[in-house]
C-alpha cells in the first residue's frame, strides 16, 4: 500500500517496481490528469479524490483494478472505454458527468462487473427465459430482478481485502492521534520548562 494523500502532490510521476503495490491512496492533492499508472500493474484499489482530474483516461494499464474512487474531481463528460472492465466499485461523486441523462445505465452497460456506482447497489435484471424454458411466476421474476449477483470466490476475497484497508485506515488514525498527543505533551514541557527559567530568583 502507498499513501500519498494530502501531499500537495501536482502529477503522477513515472515510476518503476512497483509490481507488489495492490492499493494506492493519492486523494486530496493537486492532480490534474490520470497518468504513468503501468507502474501498478497488480493495482486493485486507487482513490484519487478531491483532484482537479478533468479526464478518465490510462487506466487500461490496470487489468486487475477492482475499485475507483475518482468522486470531488472535475469530470464533465465521461467516456467509459476508459474504464477497466474489472471494475467492481466505482465512485464519481461530484463530477459534472454524473448530472448526464442516462448517465447510470451507460456506466452499468459498459461496466458487467459493477457491484456498486456512487455508492448504490447495482441492480441487475434478469434475461427472459427462451420459449420452452423453465417458467417463472410473475413474483419469482420480480425477486429474480431485484437480486444482485451472487457474488463469486474472487468478490469475496475482494471484500476481505476491503476490510484489511479499512483495519489499514483505523491503525493510520490511531498513529496520527499517538503522535499529536507526544507533539502535544512535548510543547506542554517546553512551555513548563520556559516558566520554570522565568520564575528563577535573580533572572531578568
Amino acid at each position: 500500500t502507498i499513501r500519498l494523500d494530502r501531499e500537495n502532490i501536482s502529477c503522477i510521476g513515472k515510476l518503476q517496481g512497483l509490481e507488489g503495490i495492490h492499493s494506492l491512496y493519492l486523494q486530496q492533492n493537486r492532480i490534474e490528469k490520470i497518468e504513468n499508472l503501468e507502474s501498478f500493474p497488480n493495482l486493485r484499489f486507487l482513490c484519487l479524490a478531491r483532484n482537479r482530474i478533468q479526464r478518465v483516461e490510462n487506466l487500461q494499464a490496470l487489468p486487475q483494478l477492482s475499485s475507483l474512487d475518482l468522486s470531488r474531481n472535475l469530470i464533465q463528460v465521461l467516456d467509459t472505454e476508459e474504464l477497466p472492465r474489472s471494475l467492481r466499485i466505482l465512485d464519481l461523486t461530484g463530477n459534472e458527468c454524473t448530472w448526464q441523462d442516462g448517465y447510470r445505465d451507460l456506466v452499468v452497460a459498459a461496466l458487467p462487473q459493477l457491484l456498486q456506482l456512487d455508492s448504490q447497489p447495482i441492480r441487475k435484471n434478469t434475461a427472459p427465459k427462451a420459449a420452452g424454458g423453465a417458467s417463472f411466476s410473475s413474483s419469482e421474476e420480480e425477486d429474480e430482478e431485484d437480486l444482485l449477483p451472487e457474488p463469486s470466490i474472487p468478490f469475496t476475497a475482494d471484500r476481505d481485502f476491503f476490510a484489511d484497508v479499512q483495519r489499514e485506515l483505523e491503525e493510520r488514525a490511531r498513529r496520527r492521534r499517538r503522535k499529536s498527543l507526544e507533539e502535544h505533551q512535548a510543547r506542554l514541557l517546553e512551555l513548563l520548562e520556559r516558566r520554570a527559567l522565568l520564575q528563577r530568583p535573580g533572572q531578568d
